[in-house]
């Protein structure tokens, strides 16, 4: 029996964006991971399918499908080979912000733009000297009258360039107690002092592009301030627990595609000119794979469940999150033995897999974090 109930319209969905991703984004995939950037003119076309942004409601322009749909879109992407695309970023874990938090204005200004693709989405919180511990943020904010001026500098942002508008934080220099000191803040691209640094030349996720970005003097409409003054860290707290089952099912969705991948090589000896070697140990290896990729999934379908219907589900996303990525590095470097001396050549896919989902293991908390949290959880 399914977990997950796929309705007709889930699977006519599906079947589109899978068209879509086989029309517009596999014949280009070489092309932007060369270039470093998924272009703009991708993201508008993927705004006007209707696969930005799916949770919105069509009283700011969107689609208004549900959590579902918006996971069928990540997994057809997913499939295309490019786990550094970041429409998934700004769909299921930026603009939610904007849709939860933001003041009514900007929600009807901002949001039907980012569901075309006309504005692109980045969360800038990691600092130079500032990972896990967000407290400790050096970023400032001080209020001038019906504005706030902003002065530091974010690191590592994913859609960085692309971004025509950050959920920012920042924290007020003049409150004690740091937890109450951080807001968030829309900053738009054509704000004074908002400068953006150069592509980050990265390890894998060559797709998205990575920026640092920097605020001097940067003046924001005191409008553009997410939620009452104090209330950024509460904010990022409640959001948390939808972006980690994301990279969780984001994760096992790459585990999956590079384990098919993998299987399909293994059985035609698709080994790049020269023959795969058939032996009971990589046999057993990928048996082992299977099972554990099963188990995940049926782990990740019950949490997404149990996410639509509202559960406090924090400590048993923060598992799977940790344990899905972990399982996707997992598969590429297994992956990676299996293949043997052809598991080094660029054209077969289980390379891209093996660098780009070693970042999963980092953002949205690293796994140490998570493990962090599920302690705390058990009380031990």
């Amino acid at each position: 029996m399914e977990i997950i109930n796929y309705t007709d319209q889930h699977k006519a969905f599906r079947i589109k964006a899978r068209n879509f991703m086989e029309k517009e984004v596999i014949p280009n995939v070489e092309q932007w991971e060369k270039e470093r950037l998924m272009p703009k003119s991708a993201w508008k076309k993927m705004g006007e399918a209707g696969f930005l942004c799916t949770t919105i409601s069509a009283e700011y322009g969107g689609p208004g499908l549900d959590f579902i749909s918006s996971m069928i879109v990540m997994e057809e992407l997913t499939k295309t080979n490019h786990n550094g695309a970041g429409p998934l970023l700004h769909s299921e874990i930026v603009v939610p912000y904007v849709e939860a938090f933001a003041t009514e204005e900007c929600k009807k200004k901002y949001l039907p733009e980012c569901v075309s693709g006309d504005i692109v989405m980045a969360v800038g919180m990691t600092e130079p000297d500032v990972g896990s511990d967000l407290a400790s943020m050096e970023t400032s904010v001080i209020e001038d009258g019906d504005e706030v001026i902003i002065n530091g500098s974010k690191i590592f942002i994913s859609n960085g360039i692309n971004a025509d508008l950050v959920v920012l934080a920042a924290k007020d220099p003049a409150v004690e107690n740091p937890y109450k000191a951080i807001d968030l803040y829309l900053v738009h691209k054509d704000m004074p002092g908002f400068i953006k640094g150069q592509k980050l030349d990265k390890m894998g996720w060559h797709s998205q592009d990575t920026a640092e970005l920097f605020f001097s003097d940067c003046r924001v409409p005191i409008g553009n301030r997410l939620g009452k003054k104090g209330d950024g860290f509460p904010m990022l707290m409640k959001k948390l627990q939808q972006e980690r089952l994301v990279t969780a099912l984001w994760g096992l969705t790459a585990a999956e595609f590079t384990f098919d991948q993998l299987l399909k090589l293994y059985r035609d000896d698709s080994g790049l000119g020269k023959p795969i070697k058939k032996t009971q140990v990589k046999q057993f290896s990928l048996v082992e794979l299977a099972t554990e990729l099963k188990i995940g999934r049926t782990f990740a379908d019950k949490l997404l469940v149990d996410h639509m219907e509202g559960k406090d589900i924090v400590p048993e996303t923060s598992m799977a999150k940790y344990w899905l990525t972990e399982l996707a590095r997992k598969v590429a470097d297994v992956g990676l033995d299996i293949m043997a001396e052809a598991g080094v050549i660029k054209s077969n896919p289980i390379p891209r897999a093996f660098v780009d989902v070693r970042s999963m293991l980092i953002f949205a908390g690293t796994n140490e974090i998570m493990r962090q949290i599920v302690s705390k959880s058990m009380k031990i």
